[in-house]
């Protein structure tokens, strides 16, 4: 009966009531510093972008650029026939010249008057109206200038020019279309300079204001090559979209090489802050509990205590927080086993070939420095 009541002792020798000490594998917090970087997709938009129509109904009568084309600013793409645009401006300034003549005759007529008037050969009344038809005819020419500059605006309608440097899209018209305003001739776009525009989470409004203030560095990755582009951020929208809780922002590359393409999705990474000095773990060592999260910190006696710590920024497979000293041992696997309180023991066994002994893809397998393995 004593044998059957007689409980076995614990695995690995420990004494009888006593748990065995849990197998986990530890890392040590480091302090670093951690930059906040906020990695989302954009697009990528013209900072110009025109589209060229014509003011008047008229005919094309010559054009001067072709599709895909590179232009200036200022540079002749499509000539409409001017014709009768020159007609008017001819009458208008013919009109001009003769009320010129009346005017200049006029003006003789009253100066004489004024002269007759002071010898008393003509009453006053008669110079009164010389003076009066003199301020007509002065009116007049003052209308004919304004027609012949209403002439020569006309007259500019026929030729458009590219009001921005940029790219030439598509071009569909030709000589002999017939134009009118409502007509699209050409789109221009600006490539050089580009922008990249993305949404940014609104946990994060405060540090792209901050960023935006210093021009912070924005970097694009754009698929098929290695290196990101640079660019400066320079602009963050006046509201956040209630929607889905982003704002948007804007940043600006430098496009020589037509690297960026208006309307391409590219990936877009901004650093808005850095946390100086912050103890850094991998993210595998956090418990997410009901009461929030934690970890489990091991002592130089191998004693497990679990605490609570805040989490400040996850990137990677690691995370920053507080709560934690930098050099501490904190317990990354194995932890469904501790026992707050209880004792742990290191995994010592050799990992498999292909391993490190961590969790795979954890912040201890790729940066942490590994102890050198025993040799079987």
């Amino acid at each position: 009966m004593a044998a059957k009541n007689a409980r076995p002792a614990a695995a690995g020798g420990a004494p009888a009531g006593s748990a065995p000490a849990a197998l986990v594998t530890l890392a040590t917090a480091e302090r670093q510093d951690v930059p906040v970087t906020v990695q989302v997709n954009g697009s990528v938009v013209s900072l110009n972008s025109v589209d060229l129509r014509p003011q008047v109904t008229n005919t094309v009568q010559a054009v001067h650029v072709k599709e895909g084309q590179f232009v200036k600013a200022g540079q002749l793409l499509f000539t409409l026939d001017d014709r009768n645009d020159q007609a008017n401006l001819a009458r208008a300034r013919a009109q001009q010249k003769r009320d010129e003549a009346t005017m200049a005759d006029l003006e003789r007529q009253y100066k004489r008057s004024q002269e007759l008037v002071a010898q008393n050969f003509i009453a006053k009344s008669a110079a009164d109206a010389t003076l009066s038809q003199l301020e007509a005819q002065r009116a007049a020419v003052a209308a004919d200038r304004a027609a012949v500059q209403s002439a020569q605006v006309a007259l500019g309608y026929a030729t458009l020019r590219a009001p921005i440097a940029g790219r030439i899209g598509a071009v569909n018209i030709y000589p002999g279309t017939l134009v009118q305003p409502t007509l699209s001739l050409v789109t221009i776009t600006q490539l050089d300079p580009i922008a990249v525009s993305f949404p940014v989470p609104e946990a994060n409004l405060q540090d792209l204001l901050a960023a935006a203030r210093s021009r912070a560095k924005v970097e694009a990755l754009v698929a098929g090559r290695k290196e990101p582009l640079s660019g400066v951020l320079n602009f963050v929208d006046n509201t956040v979209d209630p929607q889905i809780g982003t704002v948007r922002a804007k940043a600006v590359f430098d496009n020589a090489d037509q690297s960026l393409w208006p309307g391409q999705f590219v990936g877009t990474r901004i650093t808005v802050r850095t946390l100086s000095g912050a103890t850094v773990v991998p993210a595998a060592a956090l418990m997410m509990l009901s009461d929030g999260a934690s970890l489990y910190v091991v002592d130089e006696a191998m004693n497990a205590k679990r605490r609570k710590v805040q989490v400040l920024h996850t990137f990677g497979t690691k995370v920053a927080l507080s709560g934690v000293e930098p050099g501490e041992q904190v317990v990354i696997e194995g932890s469904q086993n501790v026992r707050p309180g209880g004792k742990v023991r290191l995994d010592k066994k050799p990992a498999p070939a292909g391993t490190t002994g961590v969790t795979p893809g954890s912040a201890a397998s790729s940066d942490a420095p590994q102890p050198p393995r025993e040799r079987a």
